[in-house]
């Protein structure tokens, strides 16, 4: 009997006692390689020497001290560090606990940058559908999963929605990828105009899908495209990459990619790699001004924010990936994992997608590869393929509604940085054998 609620009440779920590079270790001894990185977050793997050395350091030099009164030096050298190297015109970080919280901050600062210009008439947030972008109450309003919101619908503030840049469901046959970007780029436009050019806050978009619809990349000149628009009507681009960011696509901030630089980012999973709860937002100077010119203060905080054991566990990470050339390793795996997704899956009868980035890759299922037709959703395909991955030792973050939040199937893949090719080969194995099982239950499959 727990006193613990769990995520599923009626679950029985292994305890967890140990872990050591890329794999964890449950109570009964057995292992499981890790190559969903939990959620995107263990990029290091587990116990990796230098970041334990960081954190024992840190607590026995401070464990706390709280923000209204001091800064410590491990915040200040992640900050430092992270603006560094973050996008053109980002000047500034805010350090925060996690995903939700840095979204969470980062629509309150959009909403005061306009208020202390002089535009407190901006109220509109614009989002994409199949959009996830954390649970806290205005994440979750910004977010557009439907599953995710519906019973908390009466608590959320009023957001708005356009169609998610999703090639594989929503690029017409016979269209280019420039001609579809152009496409579906043109509906913030359309609804900019809408809902009145003078009155919208910002857009706020994952560069590459993560948890709802499986690592979903942008096409052609998408991000370009939206990042002129939001100029044009002076709306603030939110990225989020909570869950892409941080190396995990094969370069520091998944954007980079794409040629585009937000006013906002919120990063956090990778950050810290799961050795301390962080996460931040990313300002751009010109916020950061118009807080210092204005009222002194950005309105809003937590008690935890700026947690200098955090700090130090993100510095140490951060610092890990640049010394051991981690990035690169990103990339050289990242095309492994695809090659290998592809061999395995790509002719698979299921199988309708392989898509993504670096080490965030995704697999959509299907009933119908021809017609692209999902899976009925009372088959819960993507919970089955959860378990007869784990009964082979393999953690992958399987989820349904990838379509619209009630509908489809998908899977992602996102393991540690410091994966080998050895490692991959298993990976592809066991994922394999995990979908073949578990589409072998249902019926006429």
């Amino acid at each position: 009997m727990t006193r613990l609620l769990h995520r599923a009440i009626h679950s029985r779920m292994p305890v967890a006692v140990g872990g050591r590079g890329i794999e964890l270790f449950d109570a009964e001894g057995k292992a499981y390689i890790d190559a969903s990185g939990g959620a995107a977050v263990s990029c290091l793997g587990h116990a990796h020497p230098a970041v334990l050395s960081a954190l024992h350091e840190q607590l026995d030099r401070l464990a706390y001290a709280h923000t209204g009164f001091f800064t410590s030096e491990a915040a200040e050298a992640l900050a430092e560090l992270l603006i560094a190297d973050a996008p053109a015109g980002l000047s500034h970080a805010y350090l925060v606990s996690g995903g939700s919280e840095a979204v969470e901050a980062a629509l309150k600062m959009a909403r005061q940058y306009f208020v202390e210009k002089g535009e407190p008439q901006r109220r509109h947030i614009i989002a994409r559908r199949q959009s996830y972008h954390g649970n806290t109450l205005g994440a979750l309003a910004a977010g557009g999963n439907e599953w995710r919101r519906a019973q908390f619908k009466p608590l959320l503030v009023e957001t708005h929605h356009i169609d998610p840049c999703y090639a594989y469901r929503l690029q017409e046959s016979g269209e280019s990828d420039e001609a579809y970007a152009a496409r579906a780029a043109q509906q913030l436009e359309d609804k900019i105009l809408e809902l009145g050019a003078d009155e919208v806050i910002a857009f706020v978009a994952e560069t590459v899908v993560g948890a709802t619809a499986g690592a979903v990349p942008p096409v052609a000149d998408y991000l370009k495209r939206i990042r002129a628009i939001c100029d044009r009507y002076g709306v603030l681009l939110i990225l989020d990459e909570v869950m892409c960011g941080m190396g995990r696509t094969g370069t520091l901030h998944a954007c980079e990619q794409d040629g585009v630089a937000p006013d906002l980012m919120t990063i956090a999973k990778g950050l810290g790699g799961g050795y301390q709860p962080v996460g931040a937002v990313l300002l751009s100077e010109k916020i950061f001004e118009a807080f210092a010119s204005g009222s002194g203060f950005f309105q809003h905080g937590h008690t935890y924010m700026g947690h200098p054991m955090a700090a130090a566990a993100g510095l140490a990470v951060q610092q890990v990936i640049r010394r051991e050339n981690l990035l690169a390793n990103v990339v050289a795996m990242g095309a492994e994992l695809e090659s290998q997704l592809v061999e395995r899956l790509g002719n698979h009868h299921h199988v309708g997608d392989i898509r993504g980035r670096g080490l965030f890759r995704g697999v959509e299922l299907v009933a119908d590869r021809a017609g692209k037709q999902p899976f009925d959703p009372k088959f819960k395909l993507n919970g089955l393929i959860k378990k007869e991955a784990m009964a082979r030792g393999l953690m992958v973050y399987p989820m349904g509604g990838t379509i619209d939040g009630r509908q489809g199937d998908h899977v992602l893949i996102a393991p540690p940085f410091i994966v080998e090719r050895a490692d991959i080969t298993r990976i592809v194995e066991r994922l394999g054998d995990a979908i073949d099982a578990a589409v072998g239950t249902l019926p006429h499959a």
